[in-house]
């Protein structure tokens, strides 16, 4: 709303053509969407508890956390009304970029809001039935694909994506395949990020650190000259979704001010499966999703963990009439919470901090990793 407005002020006051750059304007985003998920906090949490839409605990975790039952959940309508508060106030909003990505975070958010609904009003841990929120996902996915197909915003194919270490080199898919393959990019990232949502704060932090690392990426790859420089597809218009990147980064921020350990409130699926879908969709219009396997390289660790245990355990029961584990407990962050708290011999609620700080740290050599692809090319 500002960029369509307030630069026509200019003459003013120079200070108004400010609003023309995107740096500027991704400033003001992420502080504004932290504001408002800050801001906004307290009045949700009390009106969370007043609504008694507390965490339901499943047995089969960490004894440690079933003290964490009854905490607020459904807290990631904070990071979505922060982010697209301020998504609408500092982006260009006839970008389609942004309306995708925006779309993407309702859509996925609702989806999350459903299930969160089930889980704390009838009390089942379950919450959505898994193949209705798989639909859900796979349907936006899959009309997302065909959007791209059948109406182009790139300059390039829509089919295209660029491959990570090669300059110039493109994966190229049919486009019948390239649908699919969008609905299994969108589908997999919002469950990826959906899982790793077990400890206080470790969702949150580790896709603060992605979304930067793909505002910076989606800046880079705007620009005729960086995109020139570093070997990428120029994408003329993607430098706006590092303003919706900064937006929902402040949004992750400013909700991780109460979802720090001791949490007072936790995201939910509101919160992790529409941060999921938001980054899917990012990756896929910057052409970037071979990328997203290594800036989410934490999300793919603990979305494998679990589909590793699933399928060994499975397996071993038929084969050998008894179930076996590949991990103490999947997903991988509550394997390490076992693991660790054996070695430092201290309880399992204690040991949550460092599993969280020990894989955002992981998550920030992942995006280190994926800048560096940038020059290695």
């Amino acid at each position: 709303m500002f960029y369509h407005f307030l630069p026509q002020l200019a003459d003013v006051h120079i200070l108004f053509n400010l609003f023309n750059y995107l740096t500027f304007r991704s400033a003001g985003a992420g502080v504004t969407a932290f504001l408002c998920a800050f801001l906004a906090g307290p009045s949700v949490i009390r009106w969370l508890r007043r609504l008694r839409v507390g965490q339901v605990v499943r047995g089969e975790g960490p004894e440690s956390h079933l003290e964490k039952a009854g905490t607020p959940t459904m807290g990631g309508v904070l990071i979505i009304l922060g982010a697209t508060a301020s998504t609408l106030l500092w982006a260009e909003l006839t970008n389609w970029y942004v309306v995708l990505t925006l779309l993407a975070l309702l859509w996925m958010g609702a989806i999350g809001f459903m299930d969160d609904y089930l889980k704390v009003v009838q009390h089942r841990s379950r919450g959505l039935i898994a193949r209705y929120k798989m639909i859900g996902q796979l349907s936006f996915g899959l009309a997302l694909g065909a959007f791209l197909v059948l109406h182009p915003i790139h300059p390039v194919p829509s089919t295209w994506s660029m491959v990570p270490f090669f300059d110039g080199w493109v994966a190229v898919f049919h486009p019948a395949v390239f649908i699919g393959f969008v609905a299994l990019v969108v589908s997999g990232t919002s469950n990826a990020v959906n899982l790793t949502d077990g400890l206080d704060g470790l969702a949150g932090g580790l896709s603060a650190i992605a979304f930067v690392t793909f505002g910076v990426l989606a800046y880079l790859i705007g620009r005729v000259d960086t995109s020139a420089y570093l070997g990428l597809l120029y994408l003329p218009g993607t430098g706006e979704l590092a303003v919706f990147a900064a937006a929902l980064a402040g949004g992750i921020t400013g909700f991780l001010w109460y979802n720090a350990h001791p949490a007072e409130v936790f995201m939910g699926d509101t919160g992790s499966l529409a941060l999921g879908g938001a980054l899917a969709v990012m990756a896929i219009l910057l052409k970037a999703e071979f990328l997203l396997l290594i800036v989410g390289g934490v999300f793919v660790a603990e979305a494998v963990s679990v589909m590793l245990q699933v399928s060994w355990f499975k397996l071993t029961k038929r084969t050998r009439g008894e179930g076996v584990r590949l991990f103490r407990m999947a997903p991988l962050h509550h394997h390490y919470e076992h693991v660790w708290a054996e070695r430092k011999r201290v309880r399992g609620k204690e040991i949550e901090q460092t599993v969280v700080v020990r894989f955002w740290i992981l998550g920030i050599l992942c995006a280190l990793v994926a800048f560096s692809t940038l020059k290695i090319r």
